[in-house]
């Protein structure tokens, strides 16, 4: 991947890693350096409980990088003004998790986020570029990736730790220098906004209880009055796994549920002979489990919003034949097709038989898809 780089100033490494430990102190350092982007990333543990655990929150304004202790963090008013303020650029790389922490953790909806991978993909560099090998791409620096997955929760951490993590943040300004380079050339500066923006806001609703259900995929061919049961033992995993901080997949996973929706026990006995479910819940949850179910199956269902079905065969031909348009519009403005049409969106697309009830093809890509709009309402028409 050869890309042409403009004149940029990379930060150097810090000789002293600089900690934040007073609030007070916090507060202030947001507001050294007006005008200035804030970059951005968190290091933190997800694997035995249902909420990720903060470990590290890392911050730059220009040259200065800080490392701040998530207590210190909680406790800065200031801090969670400047996370949720729409009018302060927030850079991140990758951001998904880092806003799934801030929702989790001090519950946040951050605003005016930017996410350079998304930039990344938009600027012609590759789509879903991990965060090393474009530093590595730009600025020929390789970053010691050894305690990427290490104990980032107990104190002190590591020299090596601490170095990792202003690398971390180090590059994000000069990335974003580059990436608003050529996206000006294409016209897609406002875009990166707009797309940053979207995905955050489409992600602070993803794992709304009335909702996840919709997330497994495998229940598509439960009956409406089944899915109905789905929905509610969801719900429950959702609380129970909230309340016991335990992952969803430790309380009962998700073919277990579909099976459970499938197989509607009416008893502790039915309950136990449903394959794979653990003795342990049956004890712990099963009388919850089966007033669960029989409670969706006497509630109406007419209303309920269905899990989409995968495509028919006839539906896959059509699929590749849409597809089409879109990767000509993608390649026309050089942007991984999977970033400006990926393939839930298209199949719901085909579903649909129409953009207009689409608002992800709205905005940036409307634009890009002028030229061929014509067509793509066409096919779906014949």
């Amino acid at each position: 991947m050869t890309l042409p780089l403009p004149a940029i100033h990379v930060p150097p490494a810090p000789e002293i890693i600089h900690w934040i430990v007073q609030p007070g102190e916090l507060d202030a350092w947001l507001d050294s350096n007006p005008g200035q982007p804030l970059v951005l990333d968190t290091e933190f543990e997800r694997v035995n409980t249902f909420y990720p655990i903060p470990g590290l929150v890392q911050l730059g304004l220009g040259d200065c990088f800080c490392l701040v202790d998530p207590g210190v963090a909680e406790q800065s008013a200031r801090f969670r003004e400047v996370i949720a303020d729409s009018a302060t650029t927030k850079l991140l790389y990758a951001m998904s998790e880092d806003l799934e922490l801030f929702r989790d953790w001090l519950g946040i909806h951050p605003k005016g986020v930017v996410d350079l991978q998304i930039g990344a993909a938009m600027a012609g560099a590759g789509f879903s570029l991990g965060y090393a090998r474009f530093v590595e791409t730009l600025f020929g620096e390789t970053l010691d990736k050894t305690v990427t997955r290490s104990d980032w929760i107990s104190r002190p951490l590591s020299d090596a730790q601490q170095r990792y993590a202003v690398d971390d943040i180090r590059f994000l300004a000069p990335m974003y220098e580059w990436v608003m380079a050529h996206l000006k050339e294409r016209e897609l500066e406002a875009a990166l906004v707009e797309e940053s923006a979207r995905f955050a806001d489409e992600l602070a609703g993803q794992d709304s209880e009335d909702t996840h259900y919709l997330r497994l995929r495998g229940g598509w061919a439960l009956t409406a009055q089944q899915q109905l049961v789905l929905k509610k033992l969801v719900a429950w995993r959702e609380l129970e796994g909230k309340e016991r901080d335990r992952p969803r997949g430790r309380v009962l996973a998700d073919p277990l549920l579909i099976a459970i929706a499938d197989q509607l026990p009416g008893s502790v006995s039915e309950l136990s002979n449903i394959q794979g479910i653990p003795a342990g819940v049956v004890r712990r949850y099963g009388q919850a489990l089966l007033e669960i179910v029989e409670a969706g199956c006497t509630a109406d269902s007419s209303g309920l919003e269905l899990i989409a079905p995968p495509l028919t065969r006839d539906q896959q031909m059509n699929f590749k034949e849409l597809k089409r348009f879109f990767r000509k519009a993608s390649e026309d403005a050089d942007i991984p097709v999977e970033l400006f049409a990926p393939r839930k969106r298209l199949e719901k697309v085909m579903q649909d038989k129409t953009l207009a009830y689409s608002p992800f093809f709205h905005g940036w890509r409307a634009k890009l898809l002028e030229p061929v709009m014509s067509d793509i309402e066409g096919y779906l028409k014949s």
